[in-house]
This record gives C-alpha cells, sequence and structure tokens, in this order.
C-alpha cells in the first residue's frame, strides 16, 4: 500500500529557500528598472528574516530580484514574507509597472512534460487564444497536475496605432487619445436602490463592446483642452488604426520547423511524476479528435521518460542483486533451506521501508531507489551472520533448536554492534550543509532503516525459521564439494599466512599504511565533479547574436540551426523560442533551442568510429557546427547537470563583485578571455552586455520652458507611442483584453519621433523636436546585481573529461592575477554547491569517525577494541579512490555516497574477527596471538560471505549501460573496490593491530586490577 502510493521523481522532493520576484514596465531601459523599481523593492526585501543573500537582473522592460534564505528557513513562510514586504512597497513604484509575480524556486517545480501545439493556418492569435482560454484549462484539471506554462505566449491586445500624421490634422496629441479611451470606454457602479417593493442595481454601461464601437469613441480634448466646438467631434478610428491582435511580437516558436506554442506541465509536490505524464499525454490523445482543423498537440520533451527508464533500470538491478546474493550465499551454505532462510530477510527488510519511507514523506527517487538496491547486499548480512553461525552448530551434531539458540545469542553482540556502526555513520549527514546534505539524508535513511529491519528480523525471525526448516546435509554435487574443499583449504591456508603475519605485525603494518598512503596520492588524478553527464537524450542551446540584434535577423540564424539539425540522423525532434521564454526586447537576439535525440540504441553508428555517438559527443559537434553559423555564439546546456543548486545549471559559475562599474566589466571581460585560454572551458558567458543600439531622447529645457512644454509631458508622450501605454480593457468572449496605444511606424524610429506632437500649457501642438534633441547611442542590455550592489556573473561549461576542481582552481588563480583589492570573486550555483559537497563530506567523514568511535567504545566497553576496529576504514578508502581511478569514473556526489556506505559496512567484518577473539579469550584462550589463530578462521565464512554479497549486490549497478547507469556506476564501484582490498587486508591487518594493541590492553587491565584493590583495601580499613 505504501509503495503504490508513494509519488515518483529523479530527484528528493526538497525545496529550495529561493524566491523570485518578477517585474514589468514597458519600455524602460535597464538602468530605469535598476533605479525605479528593483531598487525600492530590494530595500523592502532586506528586512525578511532569514536571507543570506539578493541577487537581481534589470533588462529593458523588464526585471528579476533573486532571494536566497538559509536552508532551515521554512520556504513557505519565506514566500509569504516576501509577498507582504512587495505589496508594501509596490506602492513606492510608478502606476504604470506592472503588479509583482512572486515565485519560488525548485528543480521538481520545472515543468516535467513540455507540449506543442501547432496550427498549419498561420493564425497566432488564435492559437495562443484557444491554448489560454481553452487549453491551459482543460489540462490543468488533470489529477496531479499543478500549473501550465505556456512557453512563447504573446497576450493578444486591442492595439490603438496612432498615425503621428494625422494627429496635428486635429490639433489632437496622443495624451488626449489616452484621455478619451479612459474616459468614454468605462463601466462603473452607480449604487443600489431600495423601493417597498424591489431592490435594483445601478450600473453605467459606458464600455465599447465591440471592436466597431471602440472606434467610435470620441476624443473630447484638443492638446489636452476640453473641445469647445461640437461640430468638431473627431473619432478614435479618424486619427488611429484599431484592430484586436497580438502584443508587441517579441518570441517566435516552432517544433519542427512550423510555427507553435509550447504548454509546460508543472507537477504537484509529491505526486508521482510518470503517472502525471501518463495522464497528461491521454489527455491530449483525447483533446486531439476535438481540436480545430489544421491543430496538432505533440509531446516535445518528457522528462518523465528518463525517469520511467531509469527507475526500470534500477528495479532490473534489484532482481539482479536479489539473485547473485542468493547464488552467492547457495555457494557458502550449500543448503537450498539455508539460502532460502537468508534471502527471506531481503523482502521483510525493503518492504519494511517502503512503509518508514512513505510516513516520511519521501518520494521513489534516485537517492532512495539507489540506496535499496545497494542494501541487498547489506540486509542479508545479518541473517549471514546467524545462519552461518547456526549452521556451524548443527554442522558439529547439535540439534536443530540448540543450534538455534546458541548460534544466534553468540552472535547477535556483534550482529548488534555491526548494524550499530551503519546506521551512527549517516548521523553526520543530518549536520551536513547545502541541498547536498538533503540529498545525502534520503538515502542514509532508506539505508538505516532497511538495516535496522534486517537486525530484528534476524535476531528474531530467522532463529525461528532456522530451528524449523534448516537442515545441514552434506554437499552432493561435484560444484558443491569443489566448493566446499576450497573453504577448506582456504581456510588452513588462512591460518598459517595468519601465523606468519602475527611474527612479520609490524612489517604487515607498515606495509599496509605505505599502500593507503599511495591510494590517497591517486586522487590527485580522479576526475572530481558535483555529478556525472548523463545521456537524457535532451539538451538544451542557447544561440546567442550580437546586441541589438532584431527578432527577425535572429530567426533567420536560428532557421540555419534548424536545418543543420533536421539532416542530422540522432535527432528526433526540435522546439526553438526566438526571443527567449522571458520574452522583452532585450531578448531578441537570443534563443532556446530544445533537441531531443533518438534513443541511444536507435541512433545510426557513425561511419569513422563505428559507434554510436552519445550525447555528449553530439553536443560537441552540435557546438562546432553552430559556430560557423555568422554571428551566432552557441551556449549548451546538459540538462542532466541542473537540479543540484539554485543557480543556472552551469559547472562553472561565480560572481565578480566590486564598486566601480566599469572596472568591474574591464575585470570580468580579462577573466573570460584567460578562461578560454586554459582549454578545460567551454560557452563562456556573462550577463554583462553591452552594446543595445538606444535612441536618446534629450530635452532642451530652455526651449521647453519658452514653448510651455513640461519635461514630464515629453517623458510620458515618447513612452506612450514607442513603448506604448495600457489605457484600459476591452471585454471579448468572456475575457478582458489590455488596450495599448502605440506609435503605428517604429521602423524608422528617429524619423518617427521628430513628428510627435506634444501639447503645450497653450492648448497648441508643438513638434517635440523643437524641445528635444535626439542621438543614438549604445547602451547596456542589462544590468545585475548582488547584495545590492552591482556584480557580473560569469557561466562556462566543462571540456569533455575536464575536472570540475580543476576548472574552479584555475578561475580562483586566475582572477587573484586580474583583480584589483576591493574586488572579489564568489562561487555561484552548482560551483557553490559543489564547494560546499566536498566540505561536507569532509565533515561527515571525520564526525562519523568519532561517533563509530563511540558506539564501539560503549559496545565493546573498551578505548582500544575500537580503534582496531577502525584500522579497516583507511583500506576501504584506497580500494574506492583506485577502483575509480582504474575504471575512468570521476570522483562526484554518488562516489561520495558510496564512501559514506562504505565506513558503516566494512567495519563489520572487523567487528566479527574481534568479537569473537574477544568471546574465544573469555573462554580460557587468554593470549591474543592464539586467540586470534583460533578465532579468525572460524570467522573467515561468514566475512567472506557477507562482503562477497555486499559486492554481488553492486555488480549489476556497476555493470549498467542503461538509463541512469551515469551515476550508478561510481557508486557502485567505490563499494566493490572498497569492499574487496578491505576486506583482503582487514583479515591480515587487524589482527596484527590486535596482536600490537594488547600491550595498551594489558595495561589497561592492570590499571584496573590495582583500582579494584586498592578499593578492596580501602572497604576492608573502613
Amino acid at each position: 500500500i505504501s509503495f503504490s502510493r508513494m509519488g515518483l521523481s529523479q530527484l528528493p522532493d526538497v525545496d529550495f529557500p529561493t524566491v523570485s520576484v518578477s517585474v514589468t514596465l514597458d519600455g524602460a531601459a535597464p538602468e530605469v528598472m535598476e533605479t525605479q523599481v528593483v531598487d525600492v523593492i530590494e530595500s523592502a526585501l532586506m528586512g525578511v528574516e532569514g536571507v543570506q543573500s539578493i541577487t537581481s537582473s534589470s533588462k529593458t522592460g523588464s526585471a528579476t530580484i533573486t532571494v536566497e534564505f538559509s536552508l532551515d528557513r521554512n520556504i513557505d513562510l519565506a514566500l509569504q514574507d516576501v509577498q507582504a514586504k512587495v505589496s508594501g512597497a509596490q506602492r513606492l513604484l510608478t502606476d504604470d509597472v506592472d503588479s509583482p509575480t512572486i515565485s519560488k524556486t525548485n528543480p521538481d517545480d520545472q515543468p516535467i512534460l513540455w507540449l506543442a501545439l501547432t496550427y498549419d493556418k498561420n493564425n497566432p492569435e488564435f492559437l495562443m487564444k484557444y491554448a489560454r482560454d481553452y487549453l491551459k484549462d482543460r489540462f490543468t484539471t488533470v489529477d496531479g497536475v499543478g500549473d501550465i506554462f505556456l512557453g512563447g505566449y504573446t497576450d493578444p491586445v486591442l492595439r490603438v496605432f496612432v498615425n503621428t500624421k494625422k494627429l496635428p490634422t486635429y490639433n489632437i496629441s496622443v495624451n488626449d487619445v489616452v484621455d478619451a479611451i479612459k474616459n468614454e470606454h468605462s463601466e462603473l457602479p452607480g449604487g443600489y436602490i431600495e423601493t417597498a417593493k424591489n431592490n435594483y442595481n445601478v450600473r453605467t454601461m459606458g464600455e465599447a463592446k465591440t471592436v466597431d464601437e471602440f472606434k467610435n469613441i470620441v476624443i473630447s480634448k484638443r492638446a489636452g483642452t476640453a473641445n469647445q466646438d461640437p461640430t468638431n467631434m473627431v473619432k478614435i478610428s479618424q486619427v488611429a488604426d484599431v484592430s484586436m491582435g497580438l502584443d508587441n511580437v517579441t518570441r517566435i516558436s516552432r517544433f519542427n520547423g512550423q510555427t507553435a506554442l509550447g504548454l509546460g506541465i508543472r507537477k504537484q509536490r509529491g505526486t508521482n511524476a510518470v503517472a502525471v505524464a501518463k495522464a497528461v499525454k491521454a489527455k491530449a490523445e483525447e483533446i486531439q479528435s476535438q481540436l480545430p482543423e489544421g491543430m496538432k498537440i505533440a509531446v516535445n520533451f518528457d522528462s518523465t521518460q528518463f525517469i520511467e527508464k531509469s527507475v526500470g533500470e534500477l528495479t532490473h538491478h534489484l532482481i539482479l542483486a536479489v539473485i547473485l546474493t542468493s547464488l552467492v550465499c547457495w555457494a557458502f551454505l550449500g543448503s537450498w533451506s539455508a539460502t532460502f532462510n537468508v534471502l527471506l530477510s531481503i523482502p521483510t527488510s525493503l518492504l519494511g521501508a517502503f512503509i518508514g519511507l512513505y510516513f516520511l514523506g519521501y518520494t521513489l527517487n534516485t537517492f532512495t531507489l539507489l540506496g535499496l538496491t545497494l542494501a541487498i547486499g547489506i540486509v542479508v548480512d545479518d541473517a549471514i551472520m546467524v545462519l552461518e553461525n547456526i549452521f556451524r552448530y548443527n554442522e558439529d551434531g547439535r540439534g536443530q533448536i540448540e543450534s538455534a539458540i546458541l548460534g544466534s545469542r553468540e552472535i547477535s553482540f556483534a550482529a548488534m554492534a555491526a548494524t550499530a556502526a551503519v546506521i551512527a555513520i549517516f548521523l553526520p549527514v543530518a549536520f551536513m550543509k547545502g541541498i547536498i546534505g538533503k540529498f545525502f539524508m534520503q538515502f542514509g535513511v532508506t539505508i538505516s532503516i532497511a538495516v535496522f529491519l534486517s537486525l530484528v528480523e534476524s535476531l528474531t525471525i530467522t532463529p525461528m525459521r532456522c530451528a524449523g526448516f534448516v537442515h545441514h546435509g552434506e554437499r552432493t554435487t561435484k560444484i558443491g564439494k569443489a566448493f566446499e574443499g576450497f573453504m577448506e583449504s582456504l581456510k588452513h591456508n588462512y591460518e598459517g599466512w595468519l601465523r606468519k603475519c602475527l611474527n612479520l605485525r609490524w612489517t604487515v603494518i607498515m606495509g599496509s599504511l605505505i599502500f593507503v598512503a599511495v591510494s590517497f596520492v591517486s586522487i590527485k588524478f580522479l576526475v572530481k565533479e558535483m555529478s556525472p553527464a548523463q545521456d537524457q537524450s535532451i539538451f538544451l542551446a542557447r544561440l546567442i547574436l550580437p546586441v541589438g540584434s532584431s527578432l527577425a535577423y535572429t530567426d533567420g540564424q536560428v532557421k540555419k540551426a534548424e536545418a543543420w539539425l533536421r539532416e542530422r540522423p540522432e535527432v528526433k525532434q526540435v522546439f526553438a523560442s526566438i526571443g527567449g521564454f522571458g520574452g522583452g526586447i532585450s531578448d531578441a537576439n537570443t534563443a532556446m533551442m530544445f533537441i531531443t535525440m533518438k534513443d541511444f540504441k536507435d541512433r545510426p553508428k557513425d561511419e569513422k568510429t563505428g559507434k554510436r555517438l552519445s550525447q555528449q559527443d553530439f553536443m560537441q559537434i552540435t557546438r562546432q557546427a553552430f559556430s560557423k553559423i555568422e554571428d551566432v555564439r552557441p551556449v549548451l546546456m546538459d540538462m542532466s547537470q541542473r537540479g543540484f543548486s539554485s543557480g543556472r545549471g552551469y559547472p562553472i559559475e561565480f560572481t565578480v563583485l566590486g564598486s566601480d562599474w566599469e572596472k568591474l566589466a574591464g575585470f570580468a571581460a580579462t577573466i573570460m578571455k584567460e578562461m578560454e585560454k586554459t582549454g578545460v572551458m567551454v560557452d563562456i558567458d556573462s550577463n554583462y552586455l553591452l552594446g543595445m543600439p538606444e535612441i536618446q531622447v534629450k530635452p532642451d529645457r530652455i526651449a521647453a520652458a519658452q514653448h510651455g512644454v513640461s519635461i514630464a509631458s515629453i517623458g510620458t508622450t515618447v513612452n506612450a507611442l514607442i513603448g506604448g501605454v495600457k489605457a484600459g480593457e476591452f471585454p471579448q468572449g468572456g475575457h478582458r483584453y489590455d488596450i495599448k496605444v502605440k506609435l503605428d511606424n517604429t521602423e524608422n524610429a528617429m524619423t518617427e519621433i521628430k513628428r510627435l506632437m506634444i501639447g503645450n500649457s497653450r492648448s497648441n501642438l508643438i513638434p517635440i523636436s523643437k524641445v528635444t534633441n535626439q542621438e543614438m547611442e549604445k547602451s547596456l542590455q542589462s544590468i545585475s546585481r548582488a547584495n545590492r550592489q552591482r556584480a557580473i556573473t560569469i557561466t562556462a561549461n566543462l571540456k569533455a573529461g575536464a575536472s570540475q576542481q580543476d576548472a574552479m582552481t584555475q578561475v580562483e588563480q586566475i582572477s587573484k592575477r586580474v583583480l584589483e583589492p576591493g574586488y572579489m570573486v564568489q562561487q555561484q550555483g552548482s560551483s557553490k554547491t559543489f564547494q560546499e559537497s566536498f566540505q561536507s563530506l569532509i565533515f561527515a567523514l571525520i564526525m562519523g569517525l568519532v561517533i563509530a568511535y563511540m558506539v564501539l567504545a560503549s559496545q565493546f566497553n573498551s578505548f582500544i577494541d575500537p580503534v582496531t576496529i577502525l584500522m579497516a576504514l583507511p583500506f576501504s578508502f584506497s580500494g574506492a579512490f583506485f577502483a575509480l581511478l582504474i575504471t575512468g569514473q570521476s570522483l562526484n556526489m554518488y562516489s561520495m555516497i558510496g564512501l559514506l556506505l562504505l565506513m558503516g559496512i566494512v567495519k563489520k567484518n572487523s567487528i566479527l574477527l574481534i568479537e569473537f577473539t574477544n568471546t574465544v579469550r573469555d573462554r580460557g584462550n587468554s593470549a591474543a596471538d592464539s586467540a586470534l589463530i583460533e578465532a579468525c578462521p572460524i570467522r573467515l565464512r561468514p566475512i567472506l560471505m557477507t562482503s562477497i554479497a555486499t559486492i554481488a549486490a553492486a555488480v549489476p549497478s556497476a555493470m549498467a549501460t542503461g538509463a541512469g547507469s551515469e551515476t550508478m556506476r561510481p557508486m557502485a564501484l567505490c563499494l566493490i573496490g572498497g569492499v574487496l582490498v578491505s576486506t583482503v587486508l582487514t583479515l591480515f591487518v587487524v589482527p596484527c593491530v590486535y596482536s600490537l594493541m594488547d600491550r595498551f590492553r594489558k595495561r589497561d587491565e592492570v590499571r584496573e586490577k590495582t583500582k579494584q584493590a586498592f578499593a578492596a583495601v580501602g572497604d576492608e580499613a573502613l
């Protein structure tokens, strides 16, 4: 029941404590947005509790303020606080600023599915209306859907295109037109009438209901003064063209070359992403037959396909792990009944884990499923230890019930100690900083629940089953007899090797330490990164053209890129959005392309290499091809790298801060050039873009005063005609659309501005050219700030095979050479998360050692034995590092989890050796060396069984080639290498350390006996 109700997602549901505030002001320059909008809102937000940083980006007509909170801040409460502060700040903003949009950021809230809506009638206005008014509501009602985002959408409006040549004919200014619409096109409540019999509402119905009726609105003013001639009535249609249409077209979207609109489907938190996507696609098929002729819906991007394939791959690995573990148990025990007894611990632990995860609110995601898969080799350990010990007594001729009692009693302490050691290692994870700590937490909790349940099962149900139906019998097959003979020979040889090692214990210990030291040097040669790139068959390409490029020119160059992609047999489909998703004039020089590739097995083999191209290989080819298109600078993004931070998703991301803006820009440019020279970074980009052509209208104050024209009226007139002004709302078909008044011709803007007429205080129209001068200048395309000071953010991708750690180190070295005192670099996004994750890992490892020592010291009632047991840890790290180096894997977040897990499981072998050696000594064999020689060979079989079972469970993930295999392999290889090396060395080094540490144990015993003697003498004296 719990399993069926759990949500399914790629990453855990983690709230990023980040809130974004988006504000628009049509036509406003970045500098205006910064001073009149951003500064006001930032000042208000500084008072919100828990703010870590505030960053902003101001573009032409829009601005975004991003507030990042401390991780312990409740995101919903933070959102409420931000809404309250922004609401208060709105009173300080000008009336023409649109209401701010406030939202919280989370990778899981990104669209899980993109649908492409196409229409072959070449009627984009109808396409936009149909998507907004009909399709959006239909998909919103699907169970599990949280929100629908319309990508490439442009609002339909009632457009009033003013003719600047006709206005002077009637002595009418643009403000007269706007005033006429506001005054004559209105619907106001008139009050309430109550009579003895009936009640009535009163309403003034002054709104035009049709476009023709709107055209007949009379302009009652002349140059700002009321018209005194009733015979001289001028209608809006006489000075402007009025029609329903789209607002300023700042975006063009295409799907496979056909004009399209994107519908992004966001799921509700905690719901099953795969189930939601299937339901949406089913609804799309249902709607398809109801669409107007020529309109189609197609799936453009489906992230759940990768999730579904990845989960299927993990499920397949889980089954393989169970089979391999079964074979290991059978090989060592030679009994199917005993093997079956061990395997029964798997469903008990895994199914019980689902119950715990469900009530904790966790989803089935990469981390929880990986934890369950790798837990298979661990949960059988307790059952193996208990059953093997019971089996050993049974082999000695004891009865089944007696063997079950003696065997379980003897091994119970070691089993509890081993389980406590695994669980204890994940306690420091709760204190890990950053988002990575929350991801690690879900993995650790999954393992801990499964291991704890396996301990309970092995100490309660396993002995009962053994007493009932586990029977010992001689092996009858040739394979069984051969394996039994091999184990007996290995046990005998191990005893001889152990004797020699104990005689040369210093040599063995020093040799092992040298091995560990050499292995740690190998870390230098490992590629270090946040997360390995995955072949998800989809990536983004951002095409950047020179600043100031028109939308039409950008569109033409993007069509060349689309044509190249259509010729590539690896490409399945392409969705292009020219002008970006955010819109705005300042985005006209950019385009975003969603490129979906065919599944790996369906891609053709390369003629030269005879191999299929991976996504990463094809991205490099695409980068080179797009770079050859004139004026195009491509920046590619791997979707699998997103979701681990609140940043932009690039592996290299940092901000350059300083006081002087010009110096800051110069330093940023120099740093980017030096980064390019390193050869390890590509797609280097920044948010500092200079060169946007800007027509600056500069008032002549003396001339304006002489003609009775105010500076404010000049600005209002220019903004109304060039930027466009909202004059009201127009009702149509049950919806209300903005009324936009704007200049009818902006192709030759300089000429049109000079033709503008402006009303003065004497009710005359004055050419604006008499009171202003126009100049063409280059301006900033965007202005970014960090913590209320201007900043420039630089991003970059890594060259194939490059180390993220090495690239970040080079960036720091470059910045030290380039920057002057007072200027600094701060890591952001994925770079910041990467730094935090490594720092948190070191913290977790140190804390894990301390906690493990404390737990073991309390369990063994000794300060010496825990030191001996923990000697296995360095060997496990050595094996893990060598495994990663030999197989060419990187040191990343997933291999870090493997290292943490190793700290918990490799101590089991040491615990088995030390605990049973102490038991043998308690029985009378007090000499350390002789007790080791007696105890260690007896524990050889369970040690090899548990270790090989753990390795066997990890083998499917280590050999994975399907979806998500890039994240499974590093963790699995860490486990295999670590367990393999630590098992071999533990069998020899730990006994040597135990023998060496025995002298300290004897000193403690002497001190304890002396204290007891003094205490006894004192008691007698009293």
